[in-house]
């Protein structure tokens, strides 16, 4: 019994040993991986055109304003106003064009010198291929100018791994109610 004792010594040893490193490996923080083990192919460059409907008036609004600060409404900038939106992403410009997906988020008056928005959206897409996937906007849209660059800085489904920039371009703006048609081109590179 005296010769079992140091062997079983020597078994749980090894066990407790063996049994560390397996945890260790599945606790591991991070890893490489190639791109192909994901099932990821060669990456693209696709460019998508279509125009965002935003309505601020009336029972169907598209763009609501959810906070203000308390100098928003005597600031020439409208600066401290927040809105959520969820605009409609047409094939064409009129209102009753072919619906292609979505604008939804959140832009905010961020500059006390000019009309500069904070815009932080998705854009989520429900026609053909692009059916279900996102591509999601974080930047500055200085409205006022004739053509306004965001960076695209992720995305969803076919657009994992995306990165890529919006253009803008106001096509419509009404003056009196503030209703807008932008037309956006976006450059994306995804897998």
């Amino acid at each position: 019994m005296a010769q079992t004792l140091p062997k079983y010594i020597d078994i749980f040893f090894t066990l407790f040993i063996f049994s560390s490193l397996l945890q260790a490996q599945s606790q591991q923080f991070s890893r490489k991986l190639s791109s192909t083990s994901l099932g990821f192919k060669k990456e693209k460059l696709s460019h998508l055109h279509f125009y965002l409907q935003e309505t601020v008036h009336g029972d169907h609004a598209t763009a609501v304003r959810v906070a203000e600060a308390p100098t928003t409404n005597t600031s020439r900038t409208s600066f401290g106003v927040i809105a959520i939106i969820d605009d409609p992403l047409t094939v064409g410009p009129e209102p009753t064009s072919k619906i292609v997906g979505r604008a939804q988020g959140m832009y905010a008056s961020a500059s006390l010198s000019e009309s500069r928005l904070l815009m932080a959206l998705n854009y989520v897409f429900v026609e053909g291929k692009y059916n279900g996937s996102t591509l999601s906007i974080l930047g500055s849209n200085s409205v006022f100018s004739k053509v306004r660059e965001m960076p695209i800085v992720g995305g969803s489904g076919l657009f994992r791994f995306a990165r890529g920039y919006a253009l803008a371009k106001t096509y419509f703006f009404n003056l009196s109610n503030g209703d807008t048609i932008v037309e956006y081109n976006v450059y994306v590179i995804h897998y």
